[in-house]
């Protein structure tokens, strides 16, 4: 899908892009986002030492300053765009992808980011344009944690949430050897970690915990030692992802509501009456409900943070999330922030144990509601041709139709439950999700859906050939 995605730069490093391709990219950022004053970071990947000197020249040559904020999360380049008043920012990182791929993060003045509706086109024109290379002479800069930032970000985070309950929990932190093992000791007390060495070749599992493999080691320990339930990050400690008391996956969509719930406790009467609360197009209908039935105002938004944090700070919300683990906060400059996130959990977590409720127990009243399928990932050729079977499929096959949101791909809701299907705006793949009132149903719409998105020609469900 090359380089330049719909919310940031991302892809293998020398296949994709390589480091005159960077260099380019630095040139160019200031001109198209502007400002004299920017700050980087990065995460551990081995190519991030090298994709970090060639943006930083390039930078450089377009005759900005540039703060480093060495080896980091993404969201302290998000915090620290935003509160110490830099015009623009460039996490290097790939997030969850595996460790052969990088990556460029870009956000402007007051951290709202910068994808390719809005930024990133006319960068990639500008990279494409130029004539210029990054210089073999050009010598390693030391991008060592910037410790004192740590210590402000830290101290910050511990300020947002109360965790005098945590003491009570036992639970287990996975780091995925990734980011977030640079401040979870000290903003997680009393946890058993796991993978929290920093290692940019990810051995021990993947960075992306949406994958079932990649939560299977947490899980594992919870049920051995008998915990209250674990949290995996991912690799550049963006998103947080949680199993229960029985090591089974919670989908974090269903946390949108608890997320809510301990943010307005936080809040206080900072909240506002009704507080609004973003979510995505691919949420359960069950915490949607949920957010209702609290007395808040759910806004639907597109998949991905380029799209999520303009509409959060537009509306007012509080807080919000989505289905791939990522959560907003008004309160962090709109951003997402899997740290925050995972101890706003835990604080609900605390208080569900104290009343003498189980984690899954908790989440009973979200989770139990409908039967979801999961996003279900379709690898075909002809997209646009997928989804109009889809609709043909679904006129012909589902109920009648109740409403249809296009805000991101199509989400047709149905007395008896609703389905979503889209194009992935980072893979290449079409994206289906579907959730019912019984389990029964379910099984018998995914499997019509599965057979309209087949059609006649080869196709890969979840990264398996499939046959209808």
């Amino acid at each position: 899908m090359g380089f330049f995605k719909a919310y940031d730069m991302r892809g293998t490093f020398g296949v994709d892009f390589d480091l005159h391709t960077v260099f380019k990219v630095g040139e160019a950022l200031p001109k198209v986002v502007g400002g004299s004053r920017w700050v980087v970071g990065r995460d551990v990947r081995t190519s991030s030492p090298d994709v970090h000197d060639a943006l930083v020249a390039g930078l450089a040559k377009a005759g900005v300053s540039v703060a480093d904020l060495g080896i980091c999360t993404t969201p302290m380049v998000y915090y620290f765009t935003a509160q110490d008043g830099y015009d623009g920012s460039v996490m290097i990182t790939a997030s969850h992808n595996p460790p052969s791929d990088n990556g460029l993060k870009v956000s402007k003045r007051t951290a709202l980011p910068v994808g390719y509706a809005d930024g990133l086109d006319k960068v990639e024109a500008l990279v494409a344009a130029s004539g210029d290379s990054y210089g073999a002479e050009a010598s390693r800069k030391e991008a060592a944690t910037d410790v004192e930032a740590l210590k402000r970000y830290v101290a910050w985070q511990k300020a947002a949430t109360d965790d005098a309950g945590f003491s009570s929990l036992r639970y287990a932190v996975d780091c995925s050897n990734g980011m977030a093992s640079i401040l979870a000791h000290e903003l997680f007390p009393g946890a058993e970690f796991i993978n929290d060495t920093l290692d940019g070749s990810f051995p021990s599992h993947s960075p992306n915990p949406l994958k079932a493999e990649a939560r299977e080691q947490c899980a594992a320990l919870v049920r051995e030692k008998g915990l209250d339930f674990g949290v995996i990050f991912d690799g550049d400690a963006d998103r947080c992802m949680f199993v229960d008391e029985k090591g089974e996956f919670v989908q974090p969509d269903y946390l949108v509501p608890v997320v809510a719930r301990a943010t307005m406790a936080a809040a206080g009467a900072d909240a506002g009456e009704r507080a609004k609360i973003i979510h995505d197009v691919r949420t359960s209908r069950g915490a949607i409900e949920t957010i209702r039935e609290m007395g808040c105002e759910p806004v639907m938004v597109p998949v991905g943070h380029a799209f999520a944090k303009p509409i959060l700070r537009e509306c007012g919300a509080l807080c919000g999330g989505e289905l791939a683990g990522h959560y907003y906060f008004r309160e962090f400059f709109g951003c997402d922030s899997g740290v925050l996130a995972a101890r706003r959990i835990l604080a609900e977590i605390a208080r569900a144990k104290a009343a003498g409720k189980t984690f899954s127990e908790m989440m009973a009243p979200v989770s139990g509601r409908y039967a979801n399928s999961g996003e279900l990932n379709f690898r075909v050729e002809d997209k646009d041709a997928a989804i109009a079977r889809v609709l043909d499929c679904a006129s012909k096959a589902l109920p009648r139709e109740l409403s249809r949101s296009e805000l991101d791909g199509i989400r047709i809701e149905y007395a008896e439950g609703w389905i979503n299907i889209r194009k992935s705006n980072t893979e290449p793949y079409l994206r289906l999700i579907a959730e019912c009132d019984t389990r029964e149903r379910l099984e018998k719409w995914t499997a019509t859906l599965k057979s309209a998105i087949a059609g006649t020609g080869n196709f890969w469900y979840n990264n398996c050939p499939f046959k209808a």
